[in-house]
């Protein structure tokens, strides 16, 4: 213990490092975070005589990135509006439906083929159905893509996925983390995890003409220290009813987005979010033995990674179409949102609080670092992949029939 504020040191500066080499490659920095963690992990090897393993330390860095993850989570939701999400329209909505039914199926029946356990086959379907909102959008923003017609489908499933996060965990907490193996004690956590959160949001927005008051602090320090206690406090005691602490960290983000405070607090949160959240990657590379990667938790990964980009470019096309896009929109919709990072990494996490297999964790690692590898490369090449997959099957032609039927229908109407 007389190194460990060297050694978190040393691994605050190794992740500044791998940030600054994946901005010169201008690459996602998700995966060069894990990669340098999995490189100074206590499972790492010795170099000659020298250790450079993070040991002491493993804990204290484990503990820091479950607060990033808590930062991660507050801050979705406060970014996060239902107003903004009923407005979108309907089409939103059924694209919605459509990219989380397929890719969760899809899911499931890989976790089936592949011969898993019910509650292992239902983290995978989390793992492989959730995309990597912060990769999502630092990808729009570094292509200059955020005017693109397909783009407010893209934020709109991103949306989505938020809710159906936040309900999945709540469920699949109640499910992995109760100590009950009857179906009885299951529904009843699974019960009372939706009931705290659906009570939560129903009794915070009641109190948000209350929250304004509170809140309304000069001191930005005494503001910190309250928003700190809230996040703290909910998140923990969320824990103790069997849900996950990372959704109590959602919820009293998505009441304190409907307060007059909410871009304070946003602003306040940022460089935490930042910070913290790099440390979780990190401390998820420590956690990982690169020797486990190859085998049966390659193999699965690559088996994920082919049905994730099949489902999504599926999803994509048929959540373009209801939205009534062409073809080549639609297909980036399923290009763009294919990365896979910090929410994977959370149901991967899950499943080892509930002590389900150890495999869950290195497959959810190298299936998260190829996606998160892969998926900028494929939303870079869009185009490139559009036109050689349109030569297969014809999207143009039969997009061009379409239209034509639906002006003869109307025209046939009239």
């Amino acid at each position: 213990m007389n190194h460990i504020v060297f050694e978190v040191g040393l691994a605050v500066a190794l992740i500044a490092l791998s940030g600054l080499i994946a901005a010169k490659l201008r690459f996602s920095v998700i995966p060069f975070y894990i990669l340098i963690g999995m490189a100074v992990g206590p499972h790492a090897f010795k170099l000659w005589h020298l250790d450079f393993r993070f040991i002491e330390s493993a804990e204290l860095i484990e503990f820091m990135g479950r607060i990033g993850v808590l930062f991660l989570l507050f801050y979705l939701g406060l970014e996060f509006s239902v107003g903004r999400l009923l407005k979108a329209g309907k089409s939103i909505a059924v694209g919605g439906t459509i990219y989380i039914l397929i890719n969760f199926s899809l899911g499931l029946l890989l976790g089936l083929c592949l011969g898993f356990p019910v509650k292992e086959m239902l983290v995978i379907a989390g793992i492989t159905t959730i995309s990597s909102s912060a990769i999502v959008a630092k990808v729009l923003v570094d292509l200059k893509r955020t005017a693109n017609p397909e783009t407010e489908m893209i934020l709109g499933i991103i949306m989505f996925e938020d809710v159906f996060l936040a309900v999945y965990i709540s469920i699949l907490s109640g499910l992995v983390l109760s100590d009950s193996s009857s179906i009885g004690g299951v529904l009843m956590s699974a019960g009372i995890a939706l009931v705290y959160m659906l009570g939560l949001l129903i009794v915070g927005r009641k109190l948000v003409p209350l929250l304004n008051r509170v809140l309304n602090i000069r001191s930005g320090e005494l503001f910190t220290i309250v928003i700190f206690a809230a996040l703290f406090l909910v998140a923990g005691f969320s824990e103790t009813i069997h849900v996950a602490e990372a959704i109590g960290a959602l919820l009293i983000g998505l009441v304190l987005a409907e307060t007059e405070h909410a871009k304070r607090i946003e602003k306040l949160i940022i460089p935490f979010r930042d910070f913290f959240g790099a440390i979780f990657f990190f401390s998820f590379g420590l956690s990982i033995d690169p020797l486990t990667l190859g085998g049966e938790a390659m193999w699965y990964a690559l088996a994920a990674v082919i049905v994730t980009l099949i489902g999504n470019f599926i999803a994509g096309m048929l959540a373009g179409r209801t939205a009534d896009l062409n073809p080549r929109a639609s297909s980036n919709i399923g290009l763009t949102i294919v990365s896979r990072g910090e929410f994977s990494i959370i149901m991967a996490n899950l499943g080892k609080a509930g002590g389900l297999l150890a495999i869950l964790q290195p497959f959810a690692a190298m299936y998260v670092l190829i996606l998160a590898i892969l998926g900028p490369l494929l939303t870079k090449e869009s185009k490139v992949i559009y036109l050689a997959l349109n030569r297969l099957f014809k999207f143009e032609s039969r997009h061009k029939k379409r239209l034509q039927r639906k002006r003869t229908t109307v025209t046939e109407e009239s």
